[in-house]
């Protein structure tokens, strides 16, 4: 079902001469989708509670999903830990005052949501004036991005998530694109961000019927769910959407959804990293339960798995955590704290050391330093480069699910319970 909401009509002005704007980080893994800063950001070496923190908030709820900014305003989901309220927060990036706090949907059976996983784990994005929320197939919505009044809503996308949502939405032209791999439906849909209505919807080609593995049947759930965020990029023949389901990448034509080509892996499933490009090929993390890392030429018709993979690393990939690219090479940790670099274009490792902890956020890359968020609290702020060197450690809150983002010279990381803003010379 589609809801619309009227908005009062707001007054215009122009400005005689408009400042630069600033920089903003609207959607998982920032501007790029990358987990790159893609500007120079002077960011804090070290931190802690009583170190370079701007200010802390406090967020209600059970949630992973990451903040999102203008550079004005934060945008976060959260939910109940039953699941049955999922609401939007709003703050304000200057002071971190809360300037609303809106209960989006009441979901009166919510499906299961495994303990590790929360019923908000899907990013916000930010699109000009507008903020678009999702749960997954609870509900789906646009706000004015300063007021927060919904301009429409979504409830009727029908897929059982069967361990939670995960998988974040993009925005590409006139469309909202949102993957959909639940253990009955697989597919992707593009909505029209300006009124909700479906403007295409492609099905998973993969036929799960078909999988085995040691002779077993793998059509469950687990083999069938996915939780990664697509991404769109021009490789040089036109824009493709990188959509990864479970067991198989996806290419697809981005404003119609026509499939070109998949890339399939039989011993892996629900992968949770989002897709990372460059040297002009796609990196993705496999899934689970033991992650591969592949890189793909982004060509070709049909299963082109014998063709167009370039090569495969099958030791310390992360099954949760996405990689990020610096140059020629790749860093990444592995769920239980093994940090490596690789060479981006043959996958040889450059390095590979343990750092410890457990990981599923995202790392971060800017300028010459790479950042590890662990489950336990700690950042490890790596040296970039083809030496392992460890620049600092830190330690805040309850730790971290949630991919950071960055605005200026500031993190914005969100622990299990609070929001911070760190920056350096702030106390």
């Amino acid at each position: 079902m589609i809801r619309h909401f009227s908005l009062l009509a707001l007054g215009l002005f122009v400005a005689i001469a408009p400042a630069a704007p600033a920089p903003t980080w609207p959607e998982f893994r920032g501007p790029t989708g990358q987990g790159v800063v893609p500007w120079e950001a002077k960011l804090p070496l070290t931190w802690s509670e009583t170190e370079n923190i701007r200010w802390k908030a406090p967020i209600h709820g059970r949630a992973w999903s990451s903040p999102v900014s203008d550079g004005k305003r934060i945008w976060l989901s959260t939910a109940t830990t039953n699941g049955m309220e999922l609401s939007a927060v709003c703050v304000d990036f200057e002071s971190g005052k809360i300037l609303h706090d809106k209960k989006l949907f009441h979901v009166e059976a919510p499906q299961y949501a495994h303990p590790f996983n929360t019923y908000a784990s899907p990013t916000p994005i930010i699109d000009g004036d507008r903020v678009y929320i999702t749960f997954g197939s609870p509900g789906t919505a646009c706000l004015n991005l300063e007021s927060g009044k919904v301009i429409w809503e979504r409830t009727d996308l029908e897929c059982n998530h069967f361990r939670g949502a995960g998988s974040s939405p993009i925005i590409y032209k006139n469309l909202l694109i949102m993957n959909f791999d639940g253990s009955d439906h697989q597919f992707v849909i593009a909505l029209d961000k300006n009124t909700g209505k479906t403007v295409w919807r492609t099905n998973r080609s993969l036929d799960f019927k078909d999988l085995t593995s040691e002779g077993k049947p793998q059509a469950d759930g687990d083999w069938r769910k996915g939780f990664s965020t697509p991404l769109v990029h021009n490789f040089g023949a036109g824009d493709l959407l990188i959509s990864h389901g479970s067991k198989a990448v996806y290419g697809y034509e981005p404003l119609t959804g026509k499939e070109f080509w998949f890339v399939e892996e039989q011993k892996t499933h629900s992968a949770s990293g989002r897709p990372i490009v460059g040297h002009g090929m796609i990196f993705v993390s496999m899934g689970h339960p033991k992650s591969e890392l592949w890189a793909i030429k982004p060509a070709g018709k049909g299963n082109v798995t014998e063709s167009h993979v370039v090569w495969k690393v099958k030791r310390n990939v992360p099954t949760r955590s996405s990689t990020v690219l610096g140059g020629d090479l790749i860093y990444m940790a592995d769920d239980g704290g093994i940090a490596s670099c690789l060479e981006a274009k043959t996958g040889e490792f450059v390095w590979n050391e343990r750092m410890g902890g457990n990981y599923s956020a995202a790392p971060i890359l800017a300028g010459d330093r790479v950042h590890f968020f662990s489950e336990d609290g700690r950042t490890f702020v790596l040296q970039a480069g083809r030496e392992f060197k460890v620049l600092a450690t830190n330690r805040l809150g309850d730790g971290f699910m949630a991919t950071p983002a960055v605005i200026g010279n500031a993190f914005l990381l969100r622990s299990r319970t609070h929001l911070y803003r760190v920056e350096a010379g702030e106390n």
